[in-house]
């Protein structure tokens, strides 16, 4: 299979303002989420990839751009609804402050896997959306491109947050020990057998040895030699 990096999108005005901003329209990078989204093409530069499929919402779209107008071959900004936020249903547009006092955060917290949003999306329904868009792409690349085809996800906290526990075999419940920060990128390779995850939450740091792809073998006993 080929190897997706999941990018989550640069820092913005709601994330500053402690916000929740959920789906809500005209949520913006920051002139820091904008620096951030720079950095990440940057490091994305020396991989040739394969493709960029999106979040709809602004702040995905314009990380995206950032990596699109970086790299060296043209390449076509896709869009995924089922990579779009969660649904945080009447949560949406609150302070996390205020969130944070109320029964349910707890649940969120601790048992993620048991919650639905009031109005919203349950973060279990979150998850099987956004792991099944996922792996759907992660194969259509592999079929058109090969198995050496990196490609990149930009999407949301939760959203990558759970792609990654999936992938490293965590229960939801779990999910939340997983950091994701602002333009973080964190790569996958889905391989023939159980995925691989090669790097979570980094910001820093050279991706050229991306370039070839990445190949499926077996993991090594012992941890192997690395690259």
């Amino acid at each position: 299979m080929a190897t997706v990096i999941l990018v989550r999108h640069g820092r913005t005005t709601a994330n500053v303002s402690g916000i929740l901003a959920g789906r809500a329209p005209g949520i913006s990078l920051d002139d820091t989420g904008k620096a951030q989204a720079e950095r990440t093409a940057s490091r994305l530069a020396a991989v040739p990839l394969a493709g960029i499929v999106s979040s709809p919402l602004e702040r995905c779209q314009q990380t995206a751009q950032f990596i699109v107008q970086a790299q060296k071959n043209a390449l076509e900004l896709q869009f995924s609804a089922d990579l779009t936020e969660c649904d945080y249903g009447s949560w949406q547009g609150s302070k996390l402050s205020d969130l944070s006092v109320q029964a349910l955060w707890s649940k969120v917290q601790a048992n993620p896997s048991a919650v639905t949003f009031p109005d919203g999306e349950s973060m279990a329904g979150m998850q099987a959306r956004a792991v099944a868009e996922i792996r759907r792409l992660d194969a259509a690349f592999e079929a058109e491109l090969g198995s050496s085809a990196v490609w990149v996800a930009v999407s949301h906290g939760d959203i990558i947050k759970s792609v990654v526990a999936d992938a490293l075999g965590m229960h939801l419940d779990l999910f939340q020990r997983v950091n994701v920060g602002p333009a973080s990128a964190s790569i996958i390779h889905y391989g023939s057998g159980s995925p691989s995850v090669h790097s979570v939450n980094t910001e820093e740091g050279d991706l050229s040895w991306l370039a070839p792809g990445i190949k499926t073998v077996d993991a090594p006993v012992g941890g192997g030699a690395g690259n």
